[in-house]
C-alpha cells in the first residue's frame, strides 16, 4: 500500500487538525506521538505492550542499526518490523542529529559525513545517499533524508551554509530513492532565522517530498525562539503533507505546536524520563526516589488507565527503584509512554469536538506547571 496522508479535520480557530497516515504497515490517526525504539526496541517495553498502550508508530535510529547489528543482517532476517516483531508503521531517522552529536568525531564535507563510531572508533562515511539506501534496507515505512542539523547558536551565514548542504542532500536524497511504497520526508532546516526556514520551505517544496519535519531545534536554544520558529514555519508546509517536529518534547510543547499545525512528534523524555525516576502526571511532579512516597498507596495519577497505574503504589514503585530492580524501569515506562499516548488521545478529541484553543488554553494554565514546562 503506497503511503498518503489525509486531514480529516481543522480547527476553525487554530492550525490544529486531525488526520490520518496510510502506510503499507497500517493506518495511524495524527496528531501522532512516536515512542522512540532507538536501536530497535522501546526501551523496557514489549512491542505487545506498546500496543497494548495505543502505539501506532515507532521510531528507530538509522545510525544505531548501520553501526550494530548492520543493515544488511536486517534485510536479510527479514527488515526491520521482523526482526524487531513490530508489524506496525515504523519512521527510521536518517542518522543526521547522531552525527551532529558526534563532535569532534566527525567531520562534514559536500559529500557527506566521515565519522568515527561511537562503539569501536571505527571510520565510516554516510552520504545521503547511502541513508536512504539503508533505511530501504531496514523497510521502514518513513524514511528521512540526511540533513546538516544546524547548530546552536549560529550566525545567519553559518545557518545559511548549512541549509545550503541540507538542501543540496535533500535533492540527492530524493534522487536516490529506488522504493516508492516506503516514504520520504524532507526536512527544513535554517536555525533560528526566519528567513532562512523560509528558503528552506520553498527549495524543499520545490523537490517535492511525501512529508516534511522540521529539524535543529530543541538543540539548546531557549524555548521561546524554538515556538517562534514553528509558529512561522509550519503554516509555510504543504497542507496536505504530514508535518513533524523532530525530536520535540515535553506535553506543553506537543500542545502548543499541534496549535500550530504540527501532526507528528517524537522524543526520548517519556522513557529517559521513566528510567530516571521522574513520573508525568496530571497533577504534581513525581520523583519516585523521594522518601515522601516511602509508605504512599496511591497510584502515580489516579487518573491514568495504564497497567502501572491500576496495579502498583508508588510505594511500591520507589520500593524497586530504590533497590535498582529491572521492574522499576518497565512500570515507570509503561506508565510515562502512555501518559503521552493519552494526551494525544484526548488531543485528537478536542480538534475532533472543535474545542482545541480552550483545552490548550486549559492545559497550559493548569498542566505545564507540574514539570515546570514553561516559556521563560
Amino acid at each position: 500500500m503506497a503511503f498518503h496522508f489525509e486531514v480529516l479535520k481543522k480547527d476553525t480557530r487554530s492550525g490544529a487538525r486531525l488526520g490520518r497516515i496510510s502506510t503499507a504497515h497500517g493506518e495511524l490517526s495524527t496528531p501522532v506521538f512516536m515512542p522512540v525504539g532507538t536501536q530497535g526496541s522501546v526501551k523496557a517495553l514489549m512491542p505487545e505492550t506498546l500496543k497494548e498502550m495505543g502505539a501506532g508508530i515507532i521510531l528507530s535510529n538509522t545510525y544505531h542499526l548501520y553501526l550494530r547489528p548492520g543493515h544488511q543482517l536486517i534485510r536479510d532476517l527479514g527488515g526491520l518490523h521482523r526482526f524487531m516483531h513490530w508489524d506496525g508503521p515504523i519512521l527510521t531517522d536518517s542518522g543526521g542529529f547522531q552525527v551532529f552529536s558526534l563532535g569532534a568525531l566527525r567531520k562534514i564535507t559536500p559529500e557527506g559525513v566521515l565519522f568515527q563510531s561511537h562503539i569501536d572508533g571505527s571510520r565510516h562515511f554516510l552520504s545521503p545517499e547511502l541513508a536512504v539506501s539503508i533505511q530501504e534496507a531496514l523497510g521502514s515505512d518513513i524514511m528521512m533524508c540526511l540533513d546538516d542539523c544546524t547548530s546552536y547558536p549560529a550566525t545567519h551565514r553559518e545557518a545559511e551554509d548549512s541549509l545550503a548542504l541540507t538542501l543540496q542532500w535533500a535533492g540527492r536524497s530524493r534522487a536516490a530513492r529506488k522504493h516508492y511504497d516506503q516514504a520520504l520526508f524532507g526536512i527544513v532546516q535554517g536555525g533560528m532565522y526566519l528567513d532562512l526556514r523560509k528558503k528552506a520551505v520553498e527549495n524543499l517544496t520545490g523537490i517535492g517530498f511525501d512529508g516534511y519535519a522540521l529539524g535543529g531545534v530543541s538543540v539548546g536554544e531557549p524555548k521561546a525562539s524554538m515556538m517562534e520558529v514553528v509558529a512561522h514555519t509550519a503554516p509555510l508546509l504543504p497542507c496536505d503533507r504530514p508535518r513533524y517536529l523532530m525530536g520535540v518534547g515535553t506535553p506543553g510543547d506537543i500542545v502548543r505546536c499541534v496549535g500550530h499545525g504540527i501532526d507528528m512528534f517524537d522524543c526520548v523524555m517519556p522513557t529517559r524520563s521513566a528510567r530516571n525516576g521522574l513520573l508525568f502526571t496530571n497533577h504534581e511532579k513525581v520523583v519516585i526516589k523521594h522518601a515522601r512516597y516511602r509508605d504512599d498507596p496511591a497510584p502515580i495519577d489516579s487518573l491514568c488507565d495504564c497497567y502501572t497505574c491500576k496495579n502498583y503504589s508508588r510505594a511500591y514503585l520507589r520500593h524497586l527503584f530504590m533497590a535498582n530492580e529491572i521492574l522499576a524501569m518497565v512500570l515507570n515506562t509503561i506508565h510515562n509512554v502512555r501518559h503521552y499516548l493519552a494526551l494525544m488521545e484526548r488531543i485528537r478529541e478536542a480538534i475532533r469536538e472543535d474545542r482545541y484553543p480552550a483545552f490548550q488554553e486549559h492545559f497550559i494554565s493548569t498542566q505545564c506547571d507540574v514539570h515546570n514546562d514553561t516559556l521563560a
